[in-house]
């Protein structure tokens, strides 16, 4: 069965250098998604694919 999913968003505010915006931006629109879906879907690839590294050396950075 078919469900459609409605995920719960959350705003935030997030400082970004204005050259990563302007990179983000183009391809926000040559792909035609929104900033928001774009940079969502960036964090989630970033997320499911970290290395895992050793705790000391996490909390050293």
């Amino acid at each position: 069965m078919f469900y459609v999913k409605k995920p719960e968003m959350v705003n935030k505010t997030f400082r970004l250098p204005e050259d990563l915006v302007n990179q983000l931006s183009a391809v926000a629109q040559q792909q035609g998604v929104s900033m928001n879906n774009l940079v969502a879907q960036c964090c989630a690839y970033v997320l499911a694919h970290l290395a895992e590294q050793p705790e000391k050396e996490a909390t050293e950075k």
